[in-house]
């Protein structure tokens, strides 16, 4: 049975546009379609879709609202489209916290090198979220506010956790629960994460939980565009304890500091252990590097540096981001942990490191602060 899909926005073009593109695909099939939001909330309730493509600038009522909505009454894996712009930043990041999953840009070609690859890649995106309807049950919103880490999407992730549905895979390693963790008594320099998919939630929920006095500076790596990471830094360092920043080249890695890789270029380390510093350049720009940033050569990089007195962490992402990365840290004795799959919006980056060894750990995103903080 292929997965059924909504397209909401409100220019007729791009609504066919997508049906288009998606119906291509024989695992999809475009089930409906909404000028709005508010057509979209009964569109959702009338054809029961696996996934919905949401617009979030509409008449009548935004995305955002109608994701909210959504998320409440009959929640389902939506996809955000956006303009990269620094306001269309903003909007997606609330839609994020609102309970969306992921996201592209309304300008195909701003996402694949042709037309070909773009199609591939939005069919590909919508097939991964469609496999996640599995367990979701609607939200009661809570006095807590989306920003303080208690957005719908991290609520569904605990949900999945506690109920009883079945898993998708059995090649998770085995999750050791919080109450049985003890520190290892490691020495480390550094603390890397990285992430893609769903990651913007994780990285909040974990960051926002991190006590002010952070011992190590922090590596974060998450694939966006250029115009998203400074909004995004920009996001977590309002609501986080430690400084979060948009790294620049030449930053001196400080204590307590988290440096967000820019969207569209690599962020490497350089220099010692003991006085490093970012470097962001474009030289690895290449047919061979799909991502940017890309989890492996900034990982490969801190490997380089500081050995084995790493901690680096997989979390939610679509691909193998990070495998290898983590391949170079684990040879010179780092430490790594993997999110486990019933909290990982997608679970291919953290598969790719566990299903191979390289993860000591599989973990629920709940417990990684509090993990990491003893670890560290």
């Amino acid at each position: 049975m292929p997965y059924k899909v909504l397209v909401v926005d409100d220019s007729t073009f791009f609504r066919r546009r997508v049906a288009e593109i998606l119906n291509q695909s024989p695992d999809l099939e475009v089930v409906g379609d909404a000028r709005n939001g508010k057509e979209a909330i009964e569109a959702v309730k009338r054809f029961n879709p696996d996934v919905v493509t949401m617009d979030i600038e509409m008449p009548v009522m935004d995305g955002i609202s109608a994701v909210k909505e959504i998320m409440r009454s009959n929640p389902v894996p939506v996809i955000m489209f956006s303009s990269l712009t620094y306001e269309g930043a903003q909007a997606t990041l609330d839609a994020l916290d609102a309970g969306a999953m992921d996201f592209l840009p309304k300008r195909f070609e701003d996402i694949a090198r042709d037309r070909k690859e773009a199609v591939e890649l939005l069919q590909q995106r919508v097939k991964t979220l469609g496999a996640r309807k599995i367990g979701m049950r609607p939200y009661r919103a809570s006095s807590v506010s989306s920003n303080l880490g208690g957005s719908t999407a991290t609520t569904f992730l605990r949900q999945r956790r506690e109920s009883s549905g079945t898993n998708l895979r059995e090649s998770a390693a085995p999750i050791k629960p919080l109450t049985s963790f003890r520190s290892s008594g490691k020495r480390y320099k550094i603390l890397v994460i990285g992430t893609s998919t769903g990651g913007p939630v994780a990285l909040q929920t974990i960051l926002t939980k991190f006590r002010g006095g952070f011992p190590y500076p922090i590596l974060l790596v998450q694939h966006m565009p250029g115009t998203f990471t400074s909004a995004f830094a920009e996001r977590l360092n309002n609501v986080c304890e430690i400084r979060v920043k948009e790294a620049q080249d030449g930053d001196v890695l400080s204590p307590g500091v988290a440096y967000l890789a820019p969207g569209g270029r690599q962020m490497l380390v350089e220099g010692t252990a003991s006085r490093a510093s970012i470097t962001i350049t474009d030289v690895h720009n290449s047919e061979l590097v799909t991502y940017k940033p890309s989890v492996d050569l900034t990982f490969s990089s801190v490997a380089r540096l500081y050995g084995g007195d790493v901690l680096g962490i997989i979390l939610t992402g679509m691909g193998a981001d990070g495998k290898e990365g983590c391949k170079k840290l684990k040879s010179h004795g780092a430490t790594i942990w993997a999110q486990d799959e019933k909290s990982s919006v997608v679970y291919g980056m953290p598969q790719a490191v566990a299903s191979e060894n390289i993860a000591e750990k599989s973990i629920p995103l709940s417990e990684f602060a509090e993990m990491i903080q003893k670890e560290m």
